[in-house]
């Protein structure tokens, strides 16, 4: 790969910011890559998966460097999602001054550690440098998202370059996670308050004390107010009865839905429950197409071509209701525009479903398809 950002320029003006939409991580892994070499004060990193591969290897010696160069560097990682590190992993950046914590801890041998803390996650992708530039998506920073030709698996994805006053809201964000797992509480600076002007927010789920569903119900008062048209894309599409009632309601309200999932993914059950969901979805003329291209992570919603969402919330219980994600809306046309166009490119990728899709699968195939959409909230 490159490492060296193909896109000059791109960034779309919306309000304060400047925005682009980075397509996997032949484009994103340069720019963040570049941010973090730019950075004069501070980079706080926000991974649930961080592989020991050149991907990581990549990250960790840029953050050593500018560590070494007096860059306040702060890390957090998700045990679980990161479960391949080995402990001493972090040792090079930690001796150049940087500080890494380590969000739910995996330890079953620790005294207070109990075996449901294992479905609490922070399954959040944020880079934030000097407060001023911000990512955040559905891309992790491990090897499957380098492309086949270096050895990746090419996943498809989307992540989004934010570029003024709404990546201090990610650095808060940030700050959240890193007070809540016992990080120092020095030079952390202003806590940023979201401007009614702006037309880019940062949405999050807070898993403390009991579940926060903000995106959720983004989501939903969006498809509630649709008019025209739902674009959705979802790695792992394992929505409840709330959400496929609103799709379906918009649907007869005339609201032309197109939803965009993988043809196989990462986890067999999502895709044996996905049958089970896609005939619900068929029955009331929603379309619905299957990624061919390989590995389909992405997490992206566009409605009446004007509201867009990306982060890394799945339409699954355990983003709404386990895991710490973050997810950014835009209510700005013209990034609209550039998300469908990349939509629609997925789509010529994809094979549209039709007709009964279990008619294909074996007896026994379409019972545990069946079972697995009725357990879907338990995925």
């Amino acid at each position: 790969m490159n490492w060296i950002p193909s896109k000059s320029d791109g960034y779309l003006p919306v309000g304060d910011d400047r925005l682009r939409l980075l397509r996997d991580g032949v484009e994103a892994y340069p720019s963040m890559i570049a941010a973090i070499q730019s950075a004069r004060e501070e980079i706080c990193l926000e991974m649930y998966w961080v592989g020991a591969d050149t991907v990581g290897e990549r990250f960790r010696n840029a953050l050593i460097e500018r560590a070494n160069a007096g860059v306040r560097v702060r890390v957090i990682y998700d045990s679980l999602g990161s479960w391949s590190l080995p402990r001493y992993w972090w040792t090079p950046l930690l001796e150049a001054g940087g500080e890494v914590l380590e969000f739910g801890q995996v330890a079953p041998w620790r005294r207070h550690f109990r075996l449901g803390q294992l479905r609490f996650r922070d399954h959040r992708k944020v880079l934030v440098v000097d407060g001023e530039v911000a990512f955040t998506g559905g891309i992790n920073l491990a090897a499957p998202w380098l492309p086949r030709e270096e050895g990746g698996e090419a996943w498809r994805d989307d992540a989004v370059e934010i570029r003024g006053p709404t990546a201090s809201q990610l650095r808060t964000l940030f700050y959240d996670t890193w007070w809540r797992c016992g990080g120092s509480m020095v030079h952390e600076g202003v806590r940023a308050r979201p401007n009614s002007a702006s037309r880019v927010f940062v949405l999050a789920n807070m898993v403390y004390g009991r579940p926060d569903r903000t995106i959720r119900r983004a989501y939903l008062v969006a498809l509630k107010r649709a008019r025209r048209t739902v674009d959705i894309a979802s790695a792992y599409f394992l929505p409840g009865p709330v959400f496929l009632h609103a799709l379906r309601m918009a649907r007869r309200r005339g609201v032309r839905v197109r939803v965009l999932v993988p043809a196989r993914s990462d986890v067999l059950l999502a895709d044996l429950a996905l049958y089970d969901i896609a005939r619900i979805l068929l029955r009331d003329g929603i379309e619905v197409y299957a990624y061919q291209g390989g590995v389909f992570h992405a997490k992206t919603a566009i409605v009446d071509r004007r509201f867009v969402t990306i982060g890394s919330h799945n339409l699954d219980s355990l983003s709404w209701r386990f895991n710490l994600e973050s997810n950014i809306v835009v209510d700005e046309p013209a990034f609209a525009r550039i998300v469908t166009a990349s939509f629609d490119d997925d789509l010529r990728h994809a094979k549209r479903i039709t007709g009964d899709v279990t008619a294909h699968l074996t007896p026994w195939v379409r019972a545990l398809a069946w079972i697995a959409g009725r357990l879907r909230a338990f995925l």
